[in-house]
């Protein structure tokens, strides 16, 4: 199973992007997607999850401007975000649990997506 993110690049402060996380390989099922950010020197934090049952959570600092969203049949995952701010500048990496059979699930990392939200 490979994830392929895309969609980052340099943005105005005020700007939108859209992220996308695709998933492909043997896939039974996807459960649980998110996305984590991880700035300069910073530890690497969970910018939004969508659960199982499509409920969702975000992180403090992008509720309200970012939306995780996914499609299942085309095992892709995205994150809107709007209303960027240069404190947004970061790696994103997508994540996905996978279950690769009815019994056997793992946790897959994307390879990373550069976000630059210019002031």
């Amino acid at each position: 199973v490979q994830l392929q993110a895309s969609g980052g690049g340099l943005v105005q402060a005020g700007g939108s992007l859209r992220l996308s996380c695709a998933a492909s390989g043997s896939i039974f099922k996807i459960n649980d997607m998110a996305w984590y950010r991880q700035a300069p020197e910073k530890q690497r934090e969970l910018v939004a999850k969508i659960f199982t049952d499509d409920s969702t959570d975000y992180g403090d600092s992008v509720k309200g401007r970012f939306t995780i969203s996914r499609d299942r049949v085309k095992n892709t995952g995205y994150l809107q975000m709007n209303s960027l701010k240069p404190e947004d500048t970061a790696v994103y990496y997508c994540f996905a649990e996978v279950q690769v059979s009815r019994n056997y699930q793992f946790d897959y990392w994307g390879q990373g997506t550069q976000v630059t939200v210019s002031s």
